[in-house]
């Protein structure tokens, strides 16, 4: 049967394609007739007819039978299994989170030592250096040493002094340690020029002091508890001998306690001054005991504390005598301005190192007696204007019994020796002070003391000036450039000149033998340059006295005159 319809399949496409072939040839012959022309002409032509090719499939032979779905195959994966014995952790706490550590800062390079050296006219001789050792805050360690000298034209108008200090400090968990070691020298002459005699003095003799101390200190460190316990302790012991026969040995110890009950405290300030004073003809016992216990009220800016100052005198003097010991500061606007006042009274020790602080050209055998400040009180106003500028005043009176004053003496005029104005001098006094900074650049300071002084015996209270100002200007130009300025005014003073030799001891006055002799005022002057050469090198230029002034500050010791120097200094 499959044969049949294939062979029926063929013929039928045998013969269409010869019909096919056949419909795509055709011949027309046509004939054209006209009325002239009686001949017939017969044209044939082809035309070959194109079409898209259709191809003709016989019927699909189909499948009459359904696929067996029951028929299905079970896939089966392979597994490998490795089993961990592990316990189940049940954690439901935060877990702890770390900071991630930031990179260590480079460390900046401190450079606070240094080491200067100068020369200049007046024979100008200049040393310092500074060491302080390591980084710590909480343990420092270091040292000074200091040359300086000049020489005027005088004969033995010349100085020298040197300093050599060495100290400590360590702040612990409780309290703070601190203890230093000063050695100081100066050389001198007694070069008193008398311009009315001026052979007077024609080998002006030398004299040097010598001063070794040692100090040691401990304070315990703040805490804001309201009823902390402070305490604090100091040690000072120091040699002083001057290249004559002078010698003198102080110990001094100072303690204090304060109790802070809320506002209140309580507390106890003590002190002990052991010394003695010798020379070739006088030996001096001279020692204080003080106690200052007192009670202090300090809330909404006000702060009030009273007390008194239990002093006793004993060794060459022996009494006992009890001052008060009142202060108050009232705050009206926080930081602008204060209002303050105060009345006490004390014993001040006379010693020789302070003397000679004051006055080096002191005599021989010195008389050594206390003086009393019976009465003390000032009152004034502090505070700032604002950003660098700040202001202080103050008028006080004072009342002080046997007051030391300075002398020429009669024998040697170059020399002097203390007296003592015996009863009460009495002092009114006008102290204002101020300070102006404009920026880092630029800073201003200034201080006014005006004093009027009324003898108890004395003519005058000798080599007291009642005007005193000094100022100091600091500039930086530029960063490598700076500028500085200071100057000092005095007023006049009087100084007391024996016609004949005073009574010894001396007591009391006697205007008959002896003249008053003005010691003229003065300005001074002085100038100074910095130049930065680098970080460790800068150069400095300093002028002093730049009005040539040939002033004194006591009889017949003029000042050097105009003195210029310079130098170098290296910071490591």
């Amino acid at each position: 049967m499959r044969l049949s319809k294939l062979i029926y399949t063929t013929l039928l496409f045998l013969t269409a394609g010869t019909f096919s072939i056949k419909a795509q040839d055709k011949k027309t012959t046509d004939k054209k007739t006209t009325e002239t022309k009686t001949e017939e002409k017969a044209v044939t032509e082809e035309i070959e007819v194109v079409r898209p090719y259709k191809p003709i499939l016989a019927e699909a032979v189909k499948l009459r039978r359904s696929p067996d779905l029951n028929d299905v195959k079970t896939y089966k994966a392979k597994f490998n299994y490795s089993l961990t014995d592990r316990k189940l952790e049940l954690n439901s706490d935060i877990n702890k989170l770390y900071a991630q550590e930031v990179a260590a800062e480079r460390q900046t390079e401190i450079i606070n030592n240094y080491v200067k050296a100068g020369l200049g006219s007046a024979g100008t001789i200049l040393g310092e250096a500074y060491i302080n050792m390591g980084r710590d805050e909480a343990l420092q360690a270091g040292g000074f040493f200091r040359h300086f000298s000049q020489e005027g034209k005088l004969e033995g108008q010349k100085f020298n002094q040197q300093q050599l200090t060495v100290f400590g400090r360590s702040i612990g968990e409780k309290a703070v340690l601190s203890g230093r070691v000063n050695y100081e020298r100066k050389g001198l002459y007694f070069y008193g020029y008398d311009e009315l005699n001026p052979l007077r003095n024609l080998d002006p003799q030398k004299q040097a002091f010598n001063f070794i101390e040692a100090e040691g200190e401990i304070v315990n460190k703040y805490t804001e508890d309201e009823n902390a316990l402070s305490y604090a302790a100091k040690i000072n012991g120091y040699i002083w001998g001057d290249q004559l026969s002078a010698k003198e040995n102080v110990v001094t110890i100072n303690g204090y306690l304060n109790k802070r009950i809320s506002s209140f405290n309580l507390g106890l300030a003590a002190s002990t001054e052991l010394g003695k004073t010798k020379d070739e003809l006088t030996s001096v016992s001279n020692n204080l005991l003080r106690l200052n216990p007192y009670i202090r009220l300090q809330a909404n800016g006000i702060k009030i504390t009273a007390g008194i100052n239990f002093v006793q005198e004993f060794g060459a003097v022996s009494k006992s005598r009890i001052f008060p010991a009142v202060t108050a500061d009232f705050t009206l606007i926080p930081d602008y301005l204060q209002i303050f006042a105060e009345v006490k009274g004390d014993v001040n020790r006379t010693s020789m190192k302070d003397l000679t602080d004051e006055n080096p050209f002191l005599n021989s055998n010195i008389n050594i007696q206390n003086s009393i400040e019976k009465f003390s009180f000032s009152a004034g106003i502090k505070g700032t204007g604002g950003p660098g500028f700040g202001y202080k005043a103050r008028v006080y009176r004072k009342e002080i019994t046997d007051m030391p004053l300075f002398v020429n003496n009669f024998t040697n005029f170059n020399k002097f020796d203390v007296i003592y104005d015996f009863g009460n001098m009495k002092l009114l006094g006008l102290e204002g002070e101020l300070s102006v900074q404009v920026s880092d650049q630029l800073k201003w300071t200034g201080k006014l003391n005006l004093e009027d002084y009324k003898p108890s015996n004395e003519t005058y209270s000798w080599f007291k000036p009642q005007l005193r100002i000094s100022s100091n200007l600091d500039y930086k130009i530029t960063d490598k450039i700076g500028f500085n300025a200071a100057v000092a005014i005095q007023d006049a003073s009087n100084a007391k000149v024996y016609t004949s030799a005073p009574a010894d001891p001396y007591l009391i006055p006697d205007p008959a033998n002896e003249t008053v002799t003005s010691v003229k005022g003065f300005v001074d002057l002085g100038i100074g340059a910095t130049y930065k050469i680098n970080n460790k090198f800068s150069a400095f230029a300093k002028a002093n006295n730049l009005l040539n002034t040939k002033y004194s500050r006591y009889l017949y010791y003029q000042s050097i005159g105009v003195s210029v120097f310079g130098g170098i200094s290296y910071s490591f």
